[in-house]
This record gives structure tokens, sequence and C-alpha cells, in this order.
């Protein structure tokens, strides 16, 4: 990763703290484009380095969460397994693939997810 100023890190960390808070996750989407574009940091580790940030911030949103009784336990649980599950293997595949295909993969679900929200 490039030398970058720690002020412009703390501000990037800073909306991306905000943006998983207000809308319960998806800082990654945010925080993989950053480091990718402007730190100049490779699809793959931009993407681990992406887990790695928001599982901190993604605590502390469920907590607040939890502080304002917002949080369904028992769909919650279910979902957790499946996420485990799915992240166990993720993780696997992304150390084994290119990263020009990752990069296309992360696109294509990101493109994916913005049409889904414009559509239902």
């Amino acid at each position: 990763m490039k030398k970058v100023n720690k002020l412009y890190i703390l501000l990037f960390g800073a909306v991306i703290g905000l943006i998983n808070g207000f809308f319960g996750g998806g800082g990654g989407m945010v925080v993989v484009p950053v480091l990718n574009k402007l730190f100049k940091m490779e699809q793959k580790k931009a993407q681990a380095t992406a887990l790695f940030v928001i599982l901190p911030i993604s605590l502390v949103s469920t907590i607040v969460y939890m502080c304002y009784n917002s949080v369904s336990f028992s769909s919650g649980w279910p979902v957790i397994l499946g996420i485990v599950l799915g992240g166990v293997f993720g993780a696997t595949l992304l150390n084994k693939m290119d990263n020009k295909v990752i990069k296309g993969i992360f696109v294509f679900f990101m493109l994916l997810g913005g049409v889904g929200m414009l559509i239902w």
C-alpha cells in the first residue's frame, strides 16, 4: 500500500463506520474500492483487509442495535451459522483465485445489489 496520510485513513474509517452503523452492514462495499483504488492495494488484500476492519465495526454496531432492542436473535443465529460456513469457504476460495477474476466477481455483486435495491 502506498504511503498515505494517517488523517485520510482516519477520515475514511469514520465514513465507513458511519455507513456500516447506519445501514447495518455494507461498509465492505466501500472499504474494498477505497483500499483498492485510493490506497493502491491489490484486490485480494483489499477484500481480506475489509473483512478485518468490518469485524469491530459490526460488533460495535450490533451492541448499539441490541441496546435499542433491534436485533432478532431467532433469525440471527441460523444466519450466523450459514455466514460462518460460507465465510470459511469464501476465504479459502479467495486465496486460490486471480485478482482480476475476484475484482470481476466483486463488481458483479455490487451491481447486482444496486439493481436489486432499485427493483425490489
